[in-house]
């Protein structure tokens, strides 16, 4: 979380596209590569851009036990999930590899730090009540650091960015849907490193 102020959130259909899309990031300034579990070629991509020299690579809607081994098996070095289930958490508890678990309210917070957990994700940050939410979990939970992510953009991250629980943001903005475009996602890509000056 402290790699860089935005991890990429990506969805890689297809297994070619994950190398130049895992390079133009790195190469934009933004290491930390969090690809989600949600098509057939994710694990595969995982695979792949780990071979990208400074790449941070991890699996991203990881949403059990049998996912979250898979993930690690494939060589994600950090896992992140929407949720977190007493299945789940007790699973990991004992994983060199990190979870990110997703929370969307103070009883999951506190769920959250029953196991442990005191770096979250906060999703879908925008439509589970935006900064004016995320403020009032920080003002209770004041060891917690979070990653907010779902519906943040480039324009609203640095607000984000600003708020002193808030380690860095996740964005799906950086690579959309369709063909690979390395030039296109490496702009994109430097222009979210650069907000970590502007936090």
């Amino acid at each position: 979380m402290a790699a860089a102020p935005v991890i990429p959130v990506l969805v890689i259909d297809r297994v070619e596209d994950a190398l130049p899309i895992a390079r133009a990031l790195v190469d934009g300034g933004l290491p930390v590569l969090e690809v989600t579990m949600r098509t057939p070629a994710a694990l595969d991509a995982i695979r792949a851009m780990k071979e990208v020299e400074g790449a941070i690579v991890g699996a991203g809607t990881v949403l059990n036990p049998k996912q979250f081994d898979q993930a690690v098996e494939a060589g994600s070095e950090f896992i992140v999930s929407p949720g977190l289930t007493k299945t789940l958490g007790r699973a990991v508890q004992d994983s060199p590899v990190p979870l990110l678990p997703g929370v969307a309210t103070a009883g999951d917070i506190m769920r959250a730090l029953d196991f442990g957990f005191t770096r979250l994700k906060f999703f879908p940050a925008m439509s589970s009540g935006g900064i004016p939410a995320l403020k009032g979990f920080s003002a209770v939970f004041g060891g917690v650091r979070f990653c907010p992510t779902g519906g943040i953009t480039l324009e609203t991250a640095p607000d984000w960015l600003a708020l002193n629980a808030v380690a860095c943001v996740g964005g799906s903005w950086l690579v959309p849907a369709g063909p690979a475009d390395p030039d296109t996602i490496r702009h994109r890509a430097r222009k979210a490193a650069a907000l970590r000056a502007a936090a």
